[in-house]
């Protein structure tokens, strides 16, 4: 037990800052920019991918944590405190008369649990980081770094550095993260609603046929819009000068021939090109499909329980939190994310295709600049990305923040629960911030973050080898590629890395919808309707997505690698968390099972 003098943690936070942390985590702004290739490239690799059922795997997702949301919001009512789950599933249990005596194995299979989420995702958001900020840097300097397809090193580099960046804000305490995420939450939000009305504004504005000064098609290569037509060879590969450029069909006369936008369905393999109508983007289109895309998913819409680990830091947690968890994913989910994901969907065109998409490394830059050279003028479209490119880091930062923080206070309260190395469950005498688990985490989100993008460009993302030949040659772009049939062979372990938080994602939430039905069980104040349907329903919806995981593979149900992968991984945790929880108790004396109603602290 960690001793009782020693510093506590603050009560600072009102509503209005904790929904700011928890929209934070959530960061429409940025997963937008971070999630649509990973979404795009979702399938079997060699076969049509899923992509069409996006938008309505995102709104399948979103009934999966809004459900779970209110399960969150309900027990939070009951055991307001630090440490989210892994507090709720001690109380819940110590609080039934036959069941108090599996309390402190519950916990520890909750909290256990929870860090196969709280302590990957943070290392995907700095993993993805790097991939981002490979994209702009490559943009400015092509000749140094390829944007499309960055270098492995380069963006483990730069995920190393931005995960320690993120540590010490975390490590100056609720204070400065929540000023920080206030500001962050209004930028990025801001700047995704200007992309969303010049995204939906491109593809009115351009029906089918349209031609003209800004009827841009796309090259990914060059990161630039063109308003003719690609010359190209007889294997069908685009006919490039010495810099690069794409070259222009000519007409009879020698003139390039204009640009023709048009919206088709599928390619010729049957891959997904465009939506041809705005009733395509939100149907499901598969329901296998739309499964699919929610277990990926997940991830955009994962944080708004973060908000539940800071009741040590609440005024007044049993009013704030509840409101806080709902508030939070209804305005960053239901508004921010259907609307964005609807728009960039829609957006499609036969200048800039899903399997575009699927082929870049930031699909949504790729965007801001087509419209950027609509709004601004051909070439300036750049200018217009730069400044989006801003804002998405800010919302990097604040989501990375805020689940470092939550991951650092589950850990936090495990160490002062002596159910994890007791130095964890210590807190900063000035700053009141759990620095030890925040720093500790630093280190395991850049671990995590260096493998994410190490094959970030394998398996169905794998680039051709006339692209892995054209890179720029040195260590921090060219490094790392080897052919297309190597690569595509390996699983893209951005992807792999992305299930395993989400699978801990699933385990979390399934466990917490259980506890919030077994924390009303037979109370006076129970509902129905809010304390068996609904968490009833989360918990079947997370199992589902969890049984994708297991079953899709052996049933050619989407991508194959990653998942198993994933699968791997948790089982490997499960088994070292079971391992260590029994030898712990052996030496420390403490049983396993309790024999009366005993609470930690």
């Amino acid at each position: 037990m960690a001793d009782q003098k020693a510093p506590q943690m603050q009560a600072t936070l009102g509503l209005t800052g904790l929904t700011s942390n928890a929209m934070a985590l959530i960061a429409p702004g940025a997963f937008l920019w971070l999630t649509f290739f990973i979404q795009a490239t979702t399938g079997v690799a060699g076969q049509p991918s899923t992509a069409p059922a996006m938008w309505a795997g995102i709104f399948a997702a979103l009934l999966l944590c809004l459900a779970t949301a209110v399960a969150y919001a309900e027990i939070s009512k009951l055991y307001p405190g630090t440490g989210s789950s892994y507090y709720y599933a001690e109380q819940a249990l110590l609080s039934k008369d036959k069941a108090f005596k599996y309390a402190r194995v519950a916990k520890f299979v909750v909290g256990w649990g929870s860090h196969l989420y709280y302590w990957v995702y943070p290392g995907v958001m700095v993993g993805v980081t790097g991939v981002f900020v490979g994209y702009v840097v490559g943009f400015f300097y092509p000749s140094f770094i390829s944007g499309a397809n960055p270098g492995p090193v380069f963006m483990g580099l730069v995920a190393i550095v931005f995960s320690f960046f993120v540590a010490w804000i975390a490590a100056k305490g609720a204070g400065a993260s929540t000023a920080v995420n206030i500001a962050i939450n209004v930028v990025q939000i801001s700047a995704l609603i200007v992309f969303s009305v010049l995204a939906l504004g491109y593809r009115v504005s351009h029906p089918t046929g349209s031609t003209g000064p800004t009827a841009f098609q796309y090259d990914t290569q060059t990161l630039s819009t063109y308003t003719y037509q690609f010359a190209t060879d007889k294997t069908g590969a685009t006919v490039r000068d010495a810099s690069g450029t794409p070259q222009p069909l000519l007409d009879s006369a020698g003139k390039p021939v204009p640009y023709v936008i048009t919206y088709p369905d599928k390619d010729a393999s049957g891959n997904m090109l465009t939506h041809t109508s705005a009733v395509s983007v939100v149907v499901p289109h598969n329901l296998n499909w739309m499964f699919i895309q929610a277990t990926v998913a997940i991830l955009i819409l994962v944080g708004f329980e973060s908000v539940t680990s800071m009741g040590g830091e609440a005024k007044n947690p049993t009013k704030h939190i509840p409101i806080a968890v709902i508030a939070s994913l209804l305005i960053q989910g239901l508004v921010c994310y259907l609307i964005e994901y609807f728009c960039a969907n829609y957006f499609l065109n036969s200048g800039y295709t899903m399997q575009s998409a699927a082929s870049s490394a930031a699909p949504i830059g790729d965007m801001m600049i087509i419209v950027g050279d609509w709004l601004l003028g051909p070439g300036h479209g750049k200018y217009f990305m730069f400044a989006e490119a801003i804002t998405v880091f800010l919302a990097l930062i604040g989501t990375t923040l805020s689940c470092m923080n939550t991951g650092a206070r589950v850990t936090y309260a495990m160490g002062k629960d002596d159910e994890a190395p007791e130095h964890f469950g210590i807190l900063h005498a000035e700053s009141l911030s759990p620095r030890k688990a925040i720093w500790t985490l630093a280190v395991i989100s850049a671990v995590i973050g260096v493998i994410a993008v190490s094959l970030v460009f394998a398996d169905a993302s794998a680039p051709t080898d006339a692209t892995i030949a054209a890179l720029p040659h040195g260590i921090f772009s060219s490094f790392g590629y080897s052919t297309h049939d190597k690569m595509a062979a390996l699983p893209n372990s951005l992807l792999a890395i992305t299930l395993t938080s989400n699978f801990g994602t699933f385990i979390l939430y399934a466990l917490s919808c259980f506890l919030c039905i077994v924390a009303f069980h037979k109370r006076p104040d129970h509902s129905f309707l809010k304390h068996t349907l609904i968490p009833g329903f989360g918990l079947i919806a997370n199992l589902v997505c969890m049984g994708f995981y297991v079953a899709g593979p052996f049933f050619n149900l989407g991508t194959k690698m990653e998942p198993l992968t994933a699968l791997g991984i948790a089982g490997v945790w499960g088994l070292y968390g079971a391992v260590y929880f029994l030898r712990s108790s052996k030496a420390k004396g403490k049983a396993v099972l309790l024999e009366t109603k005993n609470v930690t602290t």
